[in-house]
């Protein structure tokens, strides 16, 4: 496998200086290799780097079996009305919509997927000690499951294992609730106070939590290079620690399957299958960097 790479000058702007970048478009495709330049400055930014964050979305659980949202076979591309389902004022309002998630939630492919290779390919990284947190939109687990430390993985977005009331904020397990639709209940109801039972996730119209909002901010700009996988950097405010990023300093890197809005901002941005694009990526061997370390979020090295 070899790389197409086309590159286009971009800047970014950020307080007191002004720091030009190169973004090179990469296709993981088979190709000659005089155009592997691409390839090569993403390969050169992972090895130099000695703090790395990374934000992860669908398009990295897709080949476990579960699928994206806005990709060409995604959830909602697919049946647009699922939507509602991730929309709180609908799930409030509609206990039809909440019986349709119960089932859906039932149905979810991560119950039965196992972490492929994408996943797989930040243990090796994070035992470097180079990764400095994995913020993640996803909801199914299987970054942990891939056997990376849940203290370096941020839940963006909640876990899909959990639930919560929308009343009284009582918690508990996804698999519990399960059982309880399995026998009958079929929009079953919080067992303290009665009030709306869901998945301990967030949905469009909800905040995501201030103190996992601040430790992904805290993550962005405590890097030297930030790296966006399977994700079309398209909902905030996750897609803003990409900039955030930028911002403070770091080289970015996408790989996404489709174009992502920071695709300007970014030194490298990889096209491909990420089971295959991260494992190599994230395998070249470090490089001595006698550059002093300072990022924005470490005071320590200001």
């Amino acid at each position: 496998m070899c790389v197409r790479s086309s590159a286009r000058c971009s800047s970014v702007h950020l307080p007191g200086a002004a720091r030009k970048r190169r973004a090179t478009v990469v296709d993981v495709v088979e190709c000659d290799e005089e155009d592997a330049a691409g390839w090569q400055r993403a390969c050169e930014l992972v090895a130099a780097a000695r703090r790395i964050t990374v934000l992860t979305g669908a398009g990295i659980s897709t080949g476990s079996g579960i699928p994206d949202f806005r990709g060409p076979n995604g959830v909602w591309t697919r049946d647009p009305q699922a939507q509602r389902l991730s929309d709180i004022d609908s799930y409030r309002a509609d206990p039809e919509v909440r019986r349709a998630a119960w089932r859906s939630r039932a149905q979810h492919p991560a119950w039965g997927a196992e972490p492929g290779p994408a996943h797989r390919a930040f243990i090796e990284l994070a035992d470097s000690g180079r990764l400095r947190a994995l913020l993640t939109q996803n909801i199914d687990e299987l970054h942990q499951r891939a056997g990376l430390d849940p203290e370096l993985v941020l839940e963006l977005h909640g876990s899909m294992f959990g639930t919560v009331c929308l009343d009284c904020g009582e918690g508990g397990t996804m698999r519990a609730a399960l059982r309880r639709v399995a026998e009958g209940e079929p929009d079953p109801s919080c067992e303290g106070c009665g009030g709306i039972l869901k998945s301990a996730t967030v949905s469009f119209g909800q905040a995501l939590d201030p103190e996992v909002v601040r430790s992904g901010q805290r993550a962005a700009m405590d890097c030297e290079l930030f790296l966006s996988a399977g994700t079309s950097l398209t909902v905030h405010p996750a897609a803003g620690f990409a900039e955030l990023a930028a911002r403070a300093g770091a080289d970015l890197i996408v790989c996404n399957a489709e174009p992502t809005p920071y695709d300007d901002r970014a030194a490298a941005v990889l096209r491909g299958n990420l089971d295959e694009v991260l494992p190599r990526l994230l395998a070249v061997p470090t490089v001595p960097n006698s550059r002093p370390l300072r990022t924005w979020g470490d005071p320590s090295t200001w």
